[in-house]
């Protein structure tokens, strides 16, 4: 495990770019979301690629394509595959670092921009506005829609997606409940502190709770007990809903983290928390392996 020095957090993040189909994003950028606030130097992990096949593709959606970020292991085929959700922030350096973690494990792993549509996240330097801008108006069908079509790139190059694996952090960890019961093709999930619970919108129909009953996979929450947005009542929702659903659903389960508040894996944050990071980190590599491999 390395760290970062701070000379190397001065790369310049690309021009925001609009091409002609419409998509306000094209390409990744390169560095943190500025959004994300003073960057944590000391604990901000770097994972190499040696013995990789890592780097930036281009994902074909119904309309276009979409920027990603892809790694797994060099010359390998077959390889399972874990589709990695960003956080409100995108995909930026800590999520392709989380991509280059699973990848040593032998895993392919794939992160889409989501945003690629509504707008570039690394330009924002503040959360309320990144939020309002562009993050509300990203629809749930429009996600699931573009987690399909990454799982379609990683099966015609080199990936193994009759077991597809669904990790997210945050706005990611909402998803991983989601797109669980979406696709049949999902064996696991591992969803770190994402919202349970919410009002139901045009872009937003229903919320973990409501699909908990029809998961295709067993999903691990890793939750943090000092998590002001996640309430213990909602988990608490959550696992009875879960109870009442088929066997993937019954075999879920919550892992909370007692003294961690949102965000603790986040290494390049203020809010992370490296024991229970790591302890996280182990249960969702038993959890996939147990059910991936």
């Amino acid at each position: 495990m390395n760290r970062i020095p701070d000379a190397d957090f001065n790369s310049l993040l690309p021009p925001l770019q609009l091409n002609r189909r419409g998509f306000m994003v094209t390409a990744l950028a390169t560095g943190f979301t500025l959004a994300a606030g003073p960057l944590n130097a000391e604990t901000i992990i770097r994972t190499d690629t040696e013995g990789l096949t890592a780097g930036d593709i281009m994902i074909p959606v119904g309309e276009g394509e979409i920027p990603g970020y892809r790694a797994m292991p060099a010359g390998k085929t077959n390889v399972p595959v874990i589709l990695v959700v960003q956080e409100i922030f995108g995909v930026h350096e800590y999520i392709k670092d989380v991509c280059r973690r699973f990848a040593k494990q032998g895993y392919m792993a794939i992160a889409p921009e989501l945003y690629a549509r509504q707008g570039d996240p690394s330009k924002y330097t503040e959360i309320p506005k990144l939020f309002a801008e562009v993050v509300s108006k990203v629809p749930d069908a429009q996600v699931l829609s573009d987690l399909d079509a990454s799982a379609k790139w990683a099966g015609s190059n080199g990936g193994n997606t009759q077991d597809i694996g669904i990790t997210g952090f945050c706005w990611g960890g909402r998803i991983v409940w989601l797109y669980t019961a979406h696709n049949p093709n999902v064996k696991a999930g591992v969803a770190w502190y994402g919202r349970l619970v919410g009002d139901s919108t045009e872009l937003t129909p229903k919320h973990p709770v409501d699909i908990a009953a029809s998961l295709n996979g067993p999903v691990l929450g890793l939750y943090g007990g000092k998590d002001a947005g996640i309430p213990p009542d909602t988990i608490k929702a959550m696992e009875a809903a879960l109870a009442k659903g088929n066997t993937a659903s019954k075999a879920s389960k919550f892992i909370v983290y007692p003294d961690a508040p949102h965000a603790f894996h986040a290494d390049y944050r203020p809010s992370y928390r490296e024991e229970a990071a790591k302890a996280g980190w182990q249960e969702a590599l038993n959890w996939f392996n147990n059910h991936l491999k």
